[in-house]
C-alpha cells in the first residue's frame, strides 16, 4: 500500500513513505546484508605514521556514577578481575534497564569482547573488525563474503550456515561500512550460540580465501563474456543510483586525499574487475588481527558471562595462540599496530573552510524530481550531550507534520520535497552531520540549500519553542524507554561498535555514551537561546557542502550503450578461446565448493534442547462481544486470572476485545476494520486515507474540535507511537483489514482509547489537507518508480489480484494514475472527494467488522474495559461478526488459476533483475500439509543450502529463494538483483528435479538443520513481550488458531521426515518452474529486457512487455497506463 505512512514507531522518525530510500550512507548486507604480521609496516593497506597508538595501563579502583534525576549508574572505572588470559576492563550497570555491560581484554592476544548481559529468548552476536581502506577496491566487502566459505579447522564452503541453522538460528549474516565490518548471528536460546563462536571466529581469523570463492563470490567473466558474481551483481545493482553517486562524492569533498573515509568500501564495479584475490589475502592479513576484532554478545547466556569467557579462554584463545608463529603471541605487537581512523591519515578531519555545490547526474527518465544533501562538519564523537542535542534539533526541526521546517516545505499545497530527514555519521575526531531531503522538484533543486539556510535562520531569530522541544524530548525519551524494553541488545550494539572504533581504549567512554537519560535532565536545562546557539554553531554559521541530485535520461542511455559497447569489446579481447577458458574456470570453481562436509562434522554439532529458550509468558482473555458467540463456543475464553480482572471493570460490551497481558510499563491497543465491503471504486482512495490518518483536523468525543497541528503536537506529547496501515506484520499479513495501533505508557491507557475513537469516528476531511497529503504522494512515486522491488511488487500485485484488492490499489503503478486524478478533483469539485471519504469512513466502521486488541501490562489497568464501554458503547451496537477478510478472496483470474502468463519490465535505473515466479500453493493457516511444506522451504531457502549454492554460489543473483503466502495460497520463487534471471531460473528447477528424483541428495542433516532454523524463526517472532502479544492476538483473533498455536506447530516439524519433505517438493514445486501452471514478472534494464523476454518465451511463456517511463504530465491527461505488447517479437516496446 501505497501512502505517506505517519508512523512514529522508530526514534528520530520523518514522515517519510517506508518504502522510501532515504540517501544516508548504507551498509553492504551479505544477505538481501591479536597478532600482527611481520609485513605490516610495509603493508599497502597501512601508511607510515609517525605517532602510535596508545597504550593505556589500568588504574585499581572503582567508583559509582551518581546521574542527576537521582538514579544511579554503577561503574567500575578500573577493576582488577581476571579470568584465564581476561581482564575486566570496565563493567556498567544501567539502572534504568536491566542490562549489565562488561567488557573484557586477553593480554596475551589483544581481542576484546563485550557482553550485554538481559532477559531474552534470543541471544545476538556482533563481531566487529575495523576495516580502513583507502582505495576503491573493494576488499573490505568482498572479505564480508569470502569469511563463511570456509576456514582453517572448517575448510567447507557454507560449514557456518550449516551449523548456525542446526543451533537454532537462520543462518549467519554481516554487513560492511564506511569503517567496519560486522559479522553477526542470533540463536534462540544461548547453547547453540556458545557452540558457533569459536567456529565463526576460526572463519573470521583464518578464513581459506580461494581463489575458486573468489570466482563465484566476488566476480567472474562468464561463458557469453558477461561479468558476474554475487559481490559484483549487488554493486551494479547500486553504484549508479542517486544514493550511491552522490554518497561517493559527498565522502570525497568531506575528507581530504588520503583518508579511508574517501573510500567505497564496497567496491566499485571498475575496480572488482581487476581485483585479485592476492590484494584480498594482503589486507586480511593486515586487518583481521584479533586485537582489531571486538566480540560483542547480547542476551542472557546460562551461567552468565563466565560461560561466555571459558569458552573464549578454552577454545578461542588456545586456536588463536597455537595458529602464530613465532611464539609466544606478539602482543603488544612491534611495531605497534596503528589504531584504524584513530591513528592513520583519516583522523585529520578539520571544519570545512568553504562551502561547495555540486550536481549530480543519475539515470532516470523520469525528470520531475530529484535529491539534495547539505552535510556539515558536526562535533567530537565524545559530547555525549551536544550530539544528544543535535538529534533532538533534527526532531524539532524536521520530525513531524507540524515541525517548522516540514510545516514550510512539506506539509503545503505544492511540496518543495517530501522529506527532510537530519543524520549523523560518528566518524574519528568530527562527526558528520547530512541533511537528507528527498523527491524534489527540480526546478527548485539549484536555490534548495540557501531557501533552508534561511529557514534556519528564521528558527533562531523568532526563537525556539520551548514547549514544542519539551514535547520532543519527552517524546523521545519516552520512546527510548520503549525499545530499551523490547531491544536491548539492537538499542546497544551501535554504541557498542562506535567505542570499539573510536572510544577510550580503557572503557571510560562506554557507560557516559549509553547514559542517555543523564543526558535528557541535561538538555531539560537548556533555554531558548542554548538551542538557538546549537542551531548556529552547527548548521547556520559554518561552511556546508551541498550536492543536488538530478536526474538524467540521457545518462541511463549512455550507461546502457556503454556497458553493452564494453561487454562487445571484452568477449572480442577474449575471442572463443578466451570464453571457453572463463566458463572452464567457473566451473571448475563451482566444482571445488561442492567438496561434501563431512556427516560427522555436522552431526558433532549438537542440536539444542528447545527447553534452553526463556520464552515470554502471555495471559490472555478473548470477548468476542455481548450477544455473539465464538467459533467452537463460548463469547469468552482465555487465562481465568485475567478474565477475572477483566470481569471486575464493569459489563461485558457487545464487540469484540482480546486482552494480552505480557509485563511492560507500556500498553499498545491496535483496532483492526475489515474492509471487505467497501467499494472498489474506493479503494485507491485508501493510500490518501491512510497518509493524512494522523493529520486531520478531529472533532472529539467531548466536543472540542482540535486542529490538525493540535491533533499531531497532542498524539506525540501523550503516546509512545501511531501507526496506520493494511494488516499487520512484514509482508502483510490481512491487507484487507485496516490497523490502528498507538502505544502509551500505562496511565495513558485511556486517553489512547479515546484517540482511537476520535481519529476514526471524528476526523474531519479537510479539502487542503487532503491537497498536501496527496501532493507529498505524487511527487513521491518518481522516486518509488526507481527501484526494483516496488516495480516488482505493484506489477505482480496487479497481475495476481483483481480490483477487489486494497494492496493492489495501493501499488505505485495503480497509484501513478489514480493520484493525477484525485489532485485534479480536489482542485475542481473538492466536495465530492469529500464525499468518498466519508463513505470510506462509513464502510470502515461498520461494527460488524471491527476487532480490538489490549496489549501490555493489563493486570495493571484499574479499568480495562469499561473505558472501552465509555468511548465506544453508543457507537458500536450488538452485532454479529463477520469473518475476517482474507487475500485468497481478492485473487484475479490469474491469481487464481497462474498459466503462461509473464510480464517483462524495462526499469532504466537498475542494471540488475527483480524477478518472481509464481504458482498455486496451499491456502489457510491450519493446512494438515504446512509442516512439511514448511520445512521444505527451509530446506531450499537456508543459506549455504541448495538455492544458495546452485544461483548465489554460481555468482547468479544476490538472493534466490522460495516463500509460501498462505492466505491467497500462493507460492513463489524470487530473484533479488540477478545478473542472469534465466539461468538462476534454469538452476533453481534443476535443484527441484534433482531432489525429486534422487539425483541430488536431500541430506538428513539438512533436515535438522532446517527444523532448528524454524524453532529460530518462531522464537523470533515472539522475542519480545510486544510481539509474544501481537502473536497472541493474531492466531486467536485473526488465524482462528489456538494461541500456542506456534509451539503446536513446532511439535509437528520436529515429526516431518524425510519421505514427508521429497512428497512435498514433488506435490508442489515442479509447477513453479513449469509455464504450464505459474506466471512470472520480471523488472530488468533495458539492456536485458529483449533477451529475458525471448527466453522465457522458448520456455512455453506468453511474454509481455512493458517500459516504465512515464512523465507527469502524460499522467495528468486521462491516466492511461503504460503501454504494452504481447508476444515474443522483437518489435520496439510502446509506451
Amino acid at each position: 500500500m501505497l501512502g505517506i505512512i505517519q508512523s512514529t514507531s522508530r526514534r528520530s522518525a520523518t514522515l517519510v513513505h517506508p518504502a522510501l530510500r532515504i540517501n544516508r550512507p548504507i551498509k553492504f548486507h551479505r544477505i538481501a546484508s591479536a597478532t600482527i604480521s611481520k609485513s605490516v609496516p610495509t603493508s599497502p593497506f597501512l601508511r607510515p605514521y609517525a605517532q602510535a597508538a596508545v597504550q593505556l595501563k589500568p588504574k585499581l579502583h572503582s567508583q559509582t556514577m551518581t546521574i542527576p534525576n537521582g538514579s544511579a549508574m554503577s561503574v567500575d572505572v578500573h577493576p582488577t578481575e581476571t579470568y584465564g588470559n581476561f581482564d575486566l576492563v570496565k563493567r556498567v550497570k544501567l539502572d534504568f534497564t536491566d542490562c549489565t555491560i562488561e567488557k573484557w581484554k586477553s593480554r596475551l592476544t589483544g581481542l576484546t569482547v563485550v557482553h550485554l548481559d538481559y532477559e531474552a529468548p534470543i541471544v545476538n552476536g556482533y563481531f566487529v573488525v575495523a576495516t580502513e581502506i583507502f582505495n576503491d577496491s573493494g576488499c573490505p566487502h568482498t572479505l564480508e563474503h569470502l569469511v563463511f566459505l570456509g576456514s582453517k579447522q572448517y575448510p567447507y564452503k557454507g560449514i557456518i550456515d550449516h551449523l548456525a541453522n542446526r543451533g537454532f538460528s537462520n543462518g549467519t549474516n554481516a554487513w560492511t561500512d564506511t569503517d567496519h565490518t560486522a559479522y553477526t548471528v542470533s540463536t534462540a536460546g544461548c547453547d547453540g550460540f556458545l557452540q558457533l563462536l569459536p567456529i565463526y571466529v576460526d572463519h573470521i581469523l583464518y578464513p581459506t580465501l580461494s581463489k575458486a570463492g573468489f570466482v563465484t563470490e566476488v566476480h567472474h567473466v562468464d561463458e557469453k563474456g558477461e561479468d558476474s558474481g554475487v559481490v559484483y551483481s549487488e554493486m551494479q545493482g547500486r553504484e549508479n543510483t542517486s544514493g550511491d553517486l552522490m554518497g561517493i562524492r559527498m565522502q570525497r569533498l568531506l575528507n581530504p586525499k588520503g583518508s579511508g573515509y574517501r573510500s567505497e568500501t564496497g567496491g566499485l564495479m571498475e575496480a572488482l574487475r581487476v581485483l585479485t584475490i592476492e590484494q584480498i589475502r594482503e589486507y586480511h592479513k593486515t586487518y583481521y588481527v584479533p586485537h582489531n576484532l571486538s566480540l560483542i554478545v547480547t542476551g542472557p547466556l546460562t551461567h552468565g558471562t563466565p560461560h561466555l569467557l571459558s569458552v573464549l579462554q578454552s577454545q578461542i584463545e588456545p586456536s588463536i595462540l597455537s595458529s602464530t608463529s613465532p611464539s609466544p603471541y606478539p602482543y603488544p605487537p612491534t611495531p605497534p599496530f596503528p589504531r584504524p581512523f584513530i591513528s592513520t591519515p583519516s583522523a585529520n578531519r578539520t571544519p570545512l573552510k568553504e562551502s561547495v555545490k555540486q550536481t549530480i547526474e543519475f539515470p532516470e527518465k523520469d525528470e520531475s524530481v530529484g535529491e539534495v544533501i547539505v552535510s556539515f562538519m558536526g562535533c567530537e564523537p565524545g559530547m555525549w550531550v551536544e550530539r544528544k542535542a543535535l538529534d533532538l534539533l533534527g526532531s524539532y526541526l524536521a520530525g513531524s507534520a507540524t515541525a517548522p521546517l516540514n510545516k514550510e516545505f512539506v506539509e503545503v499545497e505544492n511540496p518543495l520535497c517530501t522529506y527532510i530527514y537530519f543524520g549523523e555519521d560518528t566518524r574519528a575526531t568530527l562527526t558528520d552531520l547530512p541533511i537528507y531531503i528527498g523527491s524534489v522538484p527540480t526546478e527548485h533543486l539549484e536555490g534548495f540549500d540557501e531557501r533552508l539556510k534561511e529557514s534556519l535562520r528564521k528558527v533562531v531569530r523568532e526563537g525556539v519553542d520551548m514547549e514544542r522541544m519539551g514535547l520532543v524530548i519527552r517524546r523521545d525519551e519516552r520512546q527510548l524507554r520503549s525499545k530499551l524494553e523490547s531491544a536491548k541488545g539492537d538499542t546497544f550494539s551501535g554504541t557498542v561498535i562506535s567505542d570499539f572504533l573510536y572510544g577510550a581504549e580503557d572503557g571510560t567512554e562506554l557507560g557516559p555514551s549509553m547514559d542517555e537519560f543523564r543526558q535528557y535532565e541535561e538538555l531539560k536545562k537548556w533555554s531558548g537561546e542554548d538551542w538557538g546557539r546549537l542551531l548556529t554553531r552547527y548548521y547556520i554559521d559554518p561552511p556546508s557542502i551541498t550536492l543536488i541530485g538530478k536526474p538524467s535520461p540521457t545518462l541511463a542511455d549512455t550507461l546502457a550503450s556503454n556497458e553493452k559497447a564494453r561487454i562487445a569489446a571484452q568477449r572480442a579481447s577474449l575471442g572463443p578461446a578466451g570464453l571457453e577458458a572463463k566458463k572452464k574456470e567457473l566451473e571448475e570453481a563451482k566444482k571445488e565448493h561442492e567438496k561434501e562436509i563431512p556427516r560427522a562434522v555436522l552431526e558433532g554439532f549438537k542440536v539444542p534442547d528447545v527447553k534452553s529458550i526463556r520464552w515470554i509468558g502471555v495471559g490472555s482473555w478473548m470477548e468476542v462481544g455481548r450477544g455473539r458467540e465464538r467459533g467452537g463456543g463460548g463469547r469468552r475464553v482465555g487465562d481465568e486470572a485475567l478474565g477475572r480482572h477483566v470481569g471486575r471493570d464493569g459489563e461485558e460490551v457487545p464487540f469484540f476485545v482480546q486482552y494480552d497481558h505480557v509485563q511492560s510499563d507500556f500498553v499498545t491497543i491496535h483496532a483492526f476494520f475489515s474492509l471487505s465491503s467497501l467499494p472498489n471504486r474506493l479503494r485507491p482512495y485508501m493510500s490518501t486515507y491512510l497518509s493524512s490518518f494522523f493529520s486531520l483536523p478531529v472533532n472529539t468525543s467531548t466536543g472540542i474540535k482540535l486542529s490538525h497541528e493540535q491533533v499531531v503536537d497532542r498524539l506525540d506529547d501523550e503516546t509512545v507511537s501511531y501507526d496506520v496501515n493494511l494488516g499487520v506484520g512484514t509482508p502483510s499479513q490481512f491487507p484487507e483489514t485496516l490497523r490502528v495501533s498507538l502505544k502509551v505508557e500505562r496511565d495513558k491507557y485511556e486517553e489512547a482509547v479515546a484517540w482511537l475513537r476520535d481519529l476514526v469516528w471524528g476526523s474531519e476531511f479537510d479539502k487542503e489537507r487532503l491537497q498536501v497529503t496527496v501532493a507529498k504522494i505524487q511527487q513521491s512515486l518518481p522516486e518509488l518508480k526507481r527501484d526494483g522491488s516496488t516495480v516488482l511488487g505493484s506489477v505482480t500485485a496487479g497481475l495476481l489480484y483483481d480490483e477487489k484488492s486494497t494492496s493492489r490499489a495501493g501499488g505505485v503503478l495503480t497509484q501513478m494514475e489514480f493520484v493525477p486524478k484525485i489532485m485534479k478533483q480536489l482542485q475542481e469539485t473538492p466536495e465530492e472527494v469529500v464525499r468518498e471519504f466519508e463513505e470510506i469512513r462509513k464502510y470502515v466502521t461498520d461494527p460488524s467488522g471491527i476487532r480490538f486488541s489490549v496489549s501490555g501490562n493489563v493486570m495493571g489497568l484499574e479499568k480495562p474495559r469499561s473505558v472501552w464501554a465509555k468511548y465506544f458503547g453508543k457507537i458500536l451496537p450488538e452485532t454479529r461478526l463477520t469473518p475476517v477478510p482474507l487475500a485468497s478472496d481478492t485473487l484475479s483470474a490469474v491469481g487464481r488459476n497462474p498459466v503462461k502468463k509473464a510480464i517483462v519490465v524495462s526499469l532504466p535505473t537498475i542494471e540488475s533483475s527483480f524477478v518472481m515466479h509464481t504458482t498455486k500453493g496451499i491456502q489457510g493457516f491450519g493446512h494438515p500439509e504446512y509442516p512439511a511444506l514448511r520445512v521444505a522451504l527451509e530446506i531450499l531457502n537456508a543459506t549455504e543450502s541448495y538455492l544458495w549454492r546452485y544461483i548465489r554460489g554460481s555468482g547468479l543473483a544476490y538472493g534466490a529463494y522460495v516463500s509460501l503466502d498462505s492466505e491467497p495460497g500462493l507460492l513463489s520463487f524470487s530473484l533479488y538483483r540477478s545478473s542472469n534471471a534465466i539461468q538462476a531460473f534454469e538452476e533453481a528447477k534443476k535443484v527441484i528435479k534433482g531432489l525429486v528424483d534422487g539425483s541430488i541428495e536431500l541430506e538428513e542433516t539438512s533436515l535438522d538443520a532446517a527444523k532448528s532454523s524454524i524453532v529460530y524463526n518462531i522464537a523470533k517472532a515472539v522475542s519480545t513481550s510486544s510481539r509474544a502479544a501481537l502473536v497472541s492476538f493474531t492466531n486467536q483473533a485473526l488465524k482462528g488458531v489456538p494461541q500456542d498455536y506456534n509451539t503446536q506447530l513446532l511439535e509437528k516439524f520436529q515429526a516431518v521426515t524425510k519421505a514427508d519433505v521429497l512428497a512435498s517438493l514433488r506435490k508442489h514445486f515442479p509447477p513453479l518452474f513449469d509455464s504450464a501452471s505459474s506466471v512470472a514478472v520480471v523488472v530488468t534494464a533495458p539492456g536485458k529486457a529483449d533477451e529475458i523476454g525471448d527466453d522465457l518465451t522458448k520456455v512455453g511463456f506468453e511474454v509481455e512487455k512493458r517500459t516504465l517511463e512515464i512523465d507527469p504530465d502524460e499522467l495528468m491527461e486521462d491516466g492511461e497506463e503504460s503501454g504494452s505488447e504481447s508476444g515474443s517479437d522483437d518489435s520496439e516496446e510502446s509506451r
